[in-house]
């Protein structure tokens, strides 16, 4: 199995990726509705990681959006490609999910990121670095919410409450999926909007919390890392 090199130009320190950031930022595109939910593909990409090995596993699954079968698989194993620093995650992960994406033999549709988008310090979160750099529409679904806090929302699958900033900008919202348990919390990535990001949320939920996307991605990853681990 080839592993993926840093590449030669990428950021090797705070400094300099946050002005990747900066970049890339402005070029967010926020005014675009997205695919329709529940039709076309969606894929899920996940990372896993083997700090003894210094590697990380990437995998992207492509569902068939309607009925949730698998479409197309593929993972790369890479190189950590930078510190762990909170803010800057997308920095460490991006050449071995890029590399994933790049081995699908058909088109990803919608990519879901087990992460943020504009729910980020810098609004600048993985969906919307890899949105950026691949031109896909993408957004966020993360298991746990990062700095910013919301009101309290319904117990029932489909309530939300707003993810806000200090400014009052709405970033994210957090998302029942299921009745009785915690919410999600989805944000805009690249190409999509806010509502449609959670109507394809709820739509890759029918069973549970998390949607079935980040489920097989995360499942695909972490069968590629162990054949690292045991190779």
């Amino acid at each position: 199995m080839t592993i993926i090199e840093v590449p030669a130009d990428w950021p090797a320190d705070e400094s300099a990726a946050r002005a990747v950031q900066d970049a890339l930022r402005a070029r967010v595109v926020l005014d675009e509705p997205g695919p329709a939910p529940g039709a076309g593909r969606v894929t899920g990409v996940d990372v896993a990681y083997d700090d003894e090995h210094d590697v990380v596993a990437a995998a992207a699954v492509v569902l068939d959006a309607r009925t949730l079968d698998v479409v197309a698989e593929a993972t790369a194993i890479g190189r950590v490609a930078f510190p762990y620093v909170p803010g800057l995650l997308a920095f460490r992960e991006i050449p071995a999910v890029l590399a994933a994406l790049e081995s699908l033999t058909v088109d990803p549709g919608l990519v879901v990121c087990d992460g943020y988008g504009r729910a980020h310090p810098r609004r600048l979160g993985l969906a919307s670095h890899l949105g950026v750099l691949t031109g896909l529409p993408v957004i966020g679904v993360a298991k746990n919410p990062f700095l910013f806090s919301h009101g309290d929302l319904g117990p029932r699958r489909g309530e939300s409450a707003a993810l806000r900033a200090d400014d009052g900008d709405e970033v994210g919202r957090a998302l029942r999926t299921q009745e009785g348990v915690k919410p999600v919390y989805v944000s805009v990535g690249h190409r999509v909007t806010l509502d449609n990001a959670c109507a394809h949320t709820l739509a890759l939920t029918p069973h549970y919390r998390l949607p079935e996307t980040t489920r097989r991605a995360d499942r695909l990853c972490r069968t590629a890392l162990a054949a690292v681990a045991g190779r």
